[in-house]
């Protein structure tokens, strides 16, 4: 997780069906959490990626309804 402008990222390294490294990014902007995928890629994700996205979604949401309710 890092902190951009302010604000929290959390990227999630997968591959692509070309098995290259990428990366997907969860973010919160304006009360809404925001996922990035790899332009024009699918993203293949390994199980502890998975939990990993999984998490990064979970404190998004979290984030995303402390300034939607404030």
């Amino acid at each position: 997780m890092g902190i951009v402008d302010n604000h929290k990222e959390w990227s999630i390294t997968c591959r692509d069906v070309a098995g290259r490294r990428r990366d997907l990014t969860v973010f919160v902007r304006q009360g809404r959490v925001v996922l990035v995928a790899p332009p024009g890629e699918t993203a293949v994700l390994a199980p502890l990626d998975v939990g990993r996205l999984r998490a990064a979604l979970r404190d998004a949401v979290l984030d995303a309804s402390v300034v939607e309710g404030g």
